[in-house]
């Protein structure tokens, strides 16, 4: 996951992902989804940040423009939901002829190219502790669905260095 972008612009340290197992979503400010999944973010961050997971998420108003705001308006908005452990990269498109890297190297991994992303928090990935492994979950409204397959790639052990 080289070559992401933080939220504000600046280069995001990828290294901070490296051993853990990240669980990456498309977000949006206004969706009625909104509320239940970054409620979600923040339990299973609490729960199982310490054994090594990671919720990042990927800000794009390619649907319905439910995520217009700048970046210090998304920021604000993210931080009064009080989740504070989700890095939030840069807003992007994550599907079309626009795709970010980092959507377009998901869609890769998992052979799904050709496959859209779906609706905001509708489409996530789940990269194992290996950084290589990648499992795409379409229809993944519900984000706490997710925590059994996140709890088994926990207890895989970390690569070594």
């Amino acid at each position: 996951m080289k070559g992401l972008r933080s939220l504000e612009g600046g280069d995001f340290d990828a290294s901070a992902l490296q051993g853990q197992v990240v669980l990456i979503s498309n977000v949006a400010s206004a969706c009625g989804y909104t509320k239940s999944n970054y409620e979600s973010f923040k339990r299973l961050t609490e729960d199982l940040g310490p054994r090594g997971f990671v919720v990042l998420a990927q800000p794009s108003n390619q649907f319905g423009k439910q995520e217009p705001g700048s970046a210090k308006e998304i920021r604000e908005f993210v931080s009064s939901c009080r989740v504070v452990n989700v890095p939030l990269l840069e807003k992007a498109d994550v599907t079309g002829a626009n795709v970010t890297p980092l959507y377009a190297a998901l869609l890769k991994a998992t052979g799904t190219e050709h496959v859209a992303v779906g609706w905001n928090f509708e489409t996530k990935f789940l990269v194992a502790r290996d950084g290589v492994s990648v499992e795409r979950f379409v229809k993944a409204f519900d984000t706490e669905k997710l925590r059994p397959n996140i709890e088994a790639l926990l207890k895989e052990p970390a690569p070594s260095a």
